[in-house]
């Protein structure tokens, strides 16, 4: 089959939506499909990085879009990051022939829009793998109001992508359920949990040594948040409690990542705050080894519209989690069957602390591997293809065909 993929970001960028992509296009690429992908000529964290516009790699036609930086202080700035993207996008799709298959995600928002108007005006299917929800995000977040005229656009937009959309991929069941109260048929939405790295990623004695060495962290109890610094997962409380516990000297804190709240972790002026970048996949072992206690953050309103995936490759890694967010959510879901968690809320500094100290006494949990590549991203990987044999098979249109075989992680708890 010739299957299009579009997103932001994509190799050798190394933020989580880039790397599970990567991961999909390999695999597809490996089964004999005609595989391009069309991508932005900048980092995503970093715009001053900047890819090669046209590559032939891994048997991938890679397309990278030229993307101005207009940086990430103010929202008008990311606006314009996201709309010109999306307008050089939309004339570089105009003149590419048809896919047999066109899978899109999320970022920048509603690229998803683009995909099904290129679907319905030169035929094949559209596969929609939601990573986040928007502009339910956008209005979780503060940065569209309800019932705004823009708001109603992009609203319309979504509806739009789900309708043409003969299968929408999510993350976990609250996604699932907020888009179907979108009037997507369920049967038509899959649930597959983003995997985790186990090919690249496992526990390293000798790489947590090392990378505690070299920042500085040797002999204290390292607690970290690794991933995207975002106000979709407010880093108050954490900040609070590093706050509570400067004078402790066997505690430090470790920010690994980017994002637009990185800013206010590195003004922080705490002494027992280490930041550091985005880490390579291939050195990822070392620095998630590296903690003692991870920590996972979903902010009140973001249940269903945002999935933090860092989980996974922690549960791989066999640490302790502390979950700062919501309940229920699709965190919870998994501490009530894996692992040795924390939870606390938003606001309950002294609960982030009694965690904390708690886990210090605690030995190390072992690895789970109920969320590995190969199992989910097979799975992921059999709708994309299931949906175009059923188009080659009957001539219809996949989105009115209801798919006789379902997932098991369609409904209820399961992940």
């Amino acid at each position: 089959m010739k299957i299009l993929l579009l997103n932001q970001c994509f190799y050798p960028d190394v933020v989580s939506t880039a790397q599970h992509l990567t991961d999909l296009a390999t695999t597809l690429a490996s089964r004999g499909h005609d595989v391009t992908v069309i991508a932005s000529d900048r980092g995503y964290d970093d715009p001053a990085i900047r890819f090669q516009r046209r590559e032939r790699w891994e048997g991938i036609d890679i397309i990278r879009i030229p993307a101005a930086s207009f940086g990430k202080s103010s929202r008008w700035r990311r606006a314009l990051n996201f709309g010109g993207f999306l307008l050089l996008c939309s004339l570089r799709l105009l003149v590419l022939r048809r896919f047999d298959v066109v899978v899109a995600l999320t970022s920048p928002p509603l690229i998803s829009f683009l995909a099904a108007l290129f679907v319905k005006v030169k035929g094949g299917s559209f596969c929609f793998w939601v990573m986040d929800l928007n502009p339910d995000e956008a209005i979780a977040a503060g940065w569209l109001e309800q019932n705004s005229v823009t708001t109603r656009i992009f609203q319309r937009m979504l509806k739009y992508s789900l309708k043409v959309a003969s299968r929408t991929i999510v993350l976990d069941r609250f996604m699932k359920e907020r888009v179907v109260a979108k009037g997507v048929d369920a049967s038509r939405v899959t649930i597959v949990p983003p995997w985790s790295h186990d090919d690249h990623v496992a526990y390293s004695p000798a790489g947590r040594e090392e990378f505690r060495r070299q920042h500085g962290l040797s002999e204290r109890f390292v607690v970290m948040y690794s991933g995207n610094h975002s106000p979709c997962h407010p880093l108050d409380t954490l900040l609070d409690a590093a706050r509570a516990l400067k004078e402790n000297p066997e505690i430090n804190f470790c920010f690994v990542g980017g994002g637009s709240e990185h800013a206010k972790v590195r003004g922080s002026g705490l002494s027992n705050v280490t930041c550091l970048p985005y880490q390579p996949l291939n050195e990822l072992s070392n620095s998630l080894s590296a903690a003692d206690l991870h920590v996972v953050v979903m902010g009140k309103e973001f249940v269903g519209i945002v999935h933090p995936c860092k989980v996974y490759n922690i549960l791989l890694i066999g640490a302790p989690v502390l979950y700062i967010g919501p309940e229920p959510s699709h965190v919870t879901d998994i501490a009530s069957q894996h692992g040795q968690f924390f939870l606390a809320i938003h606001g309950d500094v002294a609960a982030v602390v009694k965690a904390i100290t708690e886990a210090m006494q605690h030995e190390r949990p072992r690895a789970v591997m109920s969320f590995s590549k190969q199992t989910l991203l097979s799975e992921l990987i059999t709708h994309i293809e299931m949906r175009q044999d059923l188009q080659d098979v009957s001539g219809l249109n996949p989105a009115n065909l209801v798919n006789p075989v379902q997932s098991h992680r369609q409904g209820g708890n399961q992940l």
